[in-house]
């Protein structure tokens, strides 16, 4: 024989014992009662997730603007001419988020400053020579004090 049926054979078999609960009438009266509690508790849980799930698709939406508490937002129209006077061509657009970045901080008064992806993907558009002249962002900043900065909607 291979080693593994002999492994087989050597394994003794579990003991299975099974027990019978002992039940007076009474008891049983008791049980029936409680056999259709469970039965209401069943339906309030699935309500409950029903109306759990609801919140949690309407938060998956809007996660990242909704989220936030709003203390202060403003619009700004960043002039970005300094990144295109002092700063060599091939500089340019690093130069010009670091200038949103450094307005922004400045006018909302804080340091923690983020600059979300439609922005930089904005200044970016045309290259890193020749980023735009100025851009319209609007800063939001929540109650930690921490700002965002985000592009204008469109009305």
């Amino acid at each position: 024989m291979s080693e593994p049926e002999k492994k087989e054979e050597t394994l003794p078999e579990p003991e299975v014992t099974v027990e019978e609960e002992v039940t007076t009438p009474a008891e049983e009266q008791v049980s029936e009662e409680t056999a259709t509690e469970p039965e209401v508790m069943e339906e309030k849980p699935e309500e409950v997730e029903a109306e759990e799930a609801e919140p949690e698709a309407e938060a998956e939406e809007g996660e990242s603007e909704d989220e936030i508490e709003v203390v202060e937002e403003k619009i700004y129209t960043i002039s970005l001419r300094h990144a295109w006077v002092v700063t060599p061509r091939g500089m340019r657009a690093p130069r010009a988020v670091r200038d949103v970045r450094d307005f922004v901080s400045r006018h909302m008064k804080s340091d923690d400053v983020s600059v979300s992806n439609e922005i930089n993907s904005v200044v970016w558009s045309r290259g890193i020579n020749k980023p735009p002249r100025k851009v319209t962002v609007r800063a939001v900043k929540d109650k930690e004090g921490k700002v965002i900065v985000y592009p204008v909607k469109a009305a």
